[in-house]
């Protein structure tokens, strides 16, 4: 439960959606970028602090070949973005993981490199996971140039003119990244260096803050490029079109563990979304100025999603359906009475009746931008001490099976004598060692089977359990074997067998003993008392799970826009599209820049 300062206090109301709406995939897969996401936290911080930035290195030469630092300073530290280009051969361009050559590498540096360090740096940066950092850098980074844009900007503006916006925006990026390494990973500074720093105890900011300053390294960057091609005839980008360039992203299966294996995380990131929105639809009434900030949100929403594209079977109508009903609503808002009781809740009951999830999520964070005295704080509250808890093995075997029916109710109604409901497994690559999603009836590698399969692991625990509380006087079982529904190998029974019958008077403690394999189970279950938003409520091993709804969930908590799946395991996005660059914070709102500004509709 919330529960660090005033802000961060969750007491459930009927204004609070249930957690069978929330924590579904189809629902979690429909997730938009709000007021607490990542992105945004960093650009209010370093706003409001005002921290200082400066490229303090520029060495590129004309084929856009070298190395620049650039560095953040607040009152207390410098981090500084060490950027390294190079002259990537067209038939080495890859978005895949396996790739192991790029347009650019990144690392983001915990002060000011010196020279020794720059060349420590560009041995091993350049190799990303063949190379070794060390415990003063924060994160490792790639990226590659979307090579049509990139080279169609710099020729453009090498010829003394302006890119045309609808084109920009049609792509939103010169780079993506392929991956944004942090938190020990590659030897890389360790969570426990940083999470102490105020800057940096909100989740992901140094990674955050590290592809911000790559945005602006890939400006700088085109714009070279174009000096070196046109001479004095070359300008630099208009500033609001400058600004229409984010940074791209391609992010794949590797991400997706990370929500179940953070179950203290994920509920304090959703607890916070859901406490925000309930504060907006518990309100008695609607100021004019929050009804006409709404309805400008809710027009520049309505342009993003005209200009969000993608190919793929699953989002396309989605996108479409959006559209569509953005318009919608937004003809149901201009005739709304603002004036009546809890005006806010009446919009979001009616989006919830007439418009696809989709466009709920769209429309319930639209309602958290004109109210940042009630939203921003609970930003604080998303952080979270992930200290497992000790099992409390006193529990009686019936009172576990209690919490197994008020917690995991959804989860004792699945059938997994099906196949197809245990048709995937997760494992983790011994090349990359990055998770992969696995068939089991198809694939070898079964044995190597991570445990995210919560559903499939409460659902044979509550099975043991009944067989013990059914079991009679003399403590013989009728339990049918957990084999017998092909469970993972890390829940195979143990043959050990209790000297003395168990029964539900029981304690834990002796049916652990028996049956080791159940403790990360057990120890689930009785966290799910205290973090209600912990759990994914469907089966991720289902054969029809799709990948990509965990990977939007946390892509949304990071500030992402601009979804575009190109399968059900991978994922292209934006990110900081929009967004004031470093020399821009102090003139330019630092937050109002998650949708494109009303100004671009007159071009």
């Amino acid at each position: 439960m919330l529960n660090s300062e005033t802000q961060c206090y969750w007491k459930p109301n009927s204004f609070h959606r249930s957690l069978e709406t929330v924590m579904r995939l189809s629902r979690i897969g429909s997730a938009h970028q709000s007021r607490l996401s990542f992105m945004r936290t960093l650009l209010r911080r370093m706003k409001r602090e005002n921290w200082q930035f400066e490229c303090s290195l520029w060495e590129v030469n004309e084929r856009g070949v070298g190395r620049a630092v650039y560095q953040a300073k607040n009152l207390k530290r410098t981090y500084s973005l060490v950027a390294f280009a190079h002259d990537l051969p067209d038939e080495l361009r890859s978005d895949r993981v396996i790739a192991e050559a790029w347009d650019a590498t990144f690392t983001l540096f915990d002060g000011i490199p010196s020279e020794a360090d720059l060349q420590r740096l560009a041995d091993n940066v350049p190799k990303q996971e063949a190379g070794r950092v060390s415990a003063t850098e924060l994160s490792l980074s790639r990226a590659n140039r979307s090579v049509r844009m990139f080279d169609y900007v710099a020729n453009t503006l090498a010829k003394g003119e302006q890119p045309d916006r609808e084109q920009i925006e049609r792509v939103g990026y010169l780079m993506r990244t392929t991956a944004v390494y942090g938190s020990g990973k590659f030897g890389a500074a360790d969570r426990d260096k940083i999470q102490d720093r105020e800057e940096l105890t909100g989740p992901f900011q140094a990674e955050m803050l590290s592809v911000w300053l790559t945005r602006a390294f890939t400006l700088d960057l085109v714009e070279h490029i174009a000096k070196v091609r046109g001479g004095d005839q070359a300008v630099t980008l208009e500033p609001s079109l400058r600004r229409c360039f984010g940074v791209g992203n391609s992010t794949g299966l590797g991400m997706a563990p990370f929500i179940v294996n953070h179950p203290i995380l994920l509920n304090n990131w959703m607890m916070a979304r859901e406490e925000a929105l309930a504060r907006v639809r518990g309100l008695d009434k609607a100021e004019p100025a929050a009804i006409a900030s709404f309805g400008a949100f809710l027009t520049r929403a309505t342009i993003n999603a005209e200009q969000w594209q993608s190919k793929h079977p699953i989002q396309q109508p989605k996108i479409q359906t959006l559209q569509q009903e953005l318009r919608q609503f937004t003809n149901y808002f201009e005739a709304f009475d603002a004036s009546q009781e809890h005006p806010w809740n009446t919009l979001y009951e009616w989006a919830e009746q007439h418009v696809s999830e989709e466009t709920q999520e769209q429309i319930a964070m639209l309602m958290l931008e004109p109210y940042p005295e009630l939203v921003d704080g609970l930003t604080d509250c998303m952080n979270a001490d992930e200290t497992l808890p000790l099992i409390d093995a006193s529990m009686s075997i019936q009172a576990m099976r209690d919490l197994l029916r008020e917690h995991y109710h959804w989860a004792l109604t699945m059938d997994f004598t099906d196949n197809s409901s245990r048709s995937r497994f997760w494992y983790v690559s011994e090349e990359k060692l990055e998770p992969r999603l696995g068939e089991r009836f198809d694939e070898p590698g079964m044995e190597l089977e991570q445990p995210l399969c919560v559903a499939w692991h409460v659902w044979q625990l509550d099975q043991a359990l009944k067989d013990i509380c059914n079991s009679n006087t003399e403590g013989h079982s009728t339990q049918t074997p957990i084999s017998h529904h092909k469970p993972m190998p890390e829940l195979a029974p143990t043959s050990e067998k209790n000297s003395h019958p168990m029964t539900g008077n029981s304690r834990l403690a002796e049916f652990l003993l028996a049956k080791p394999e159940f403790r990360h189970i057990v120890r689930r279950v009785q966290m799910a008392v205290k973090y209600p938003y912990m759990e994914i409520r469907d089966n991720l091993i289902d054969s029809d799970m799709l990948p990509i709804d965990l990977l939007r969930l946390k892509l949304s908590f990071f500030g992402a826009t601009r979804f575009d799946p190109r399968s059900d395991r991978w994922v292209r996005i934006t990110m900081f599209q929009n967004a004031p660059f470093p020399h821009e914070l102090a003139e330019q709102s630092a937050d109002d820049w998650a949708y494109p500004p009303l100004a671009a509709t007159a071009t």
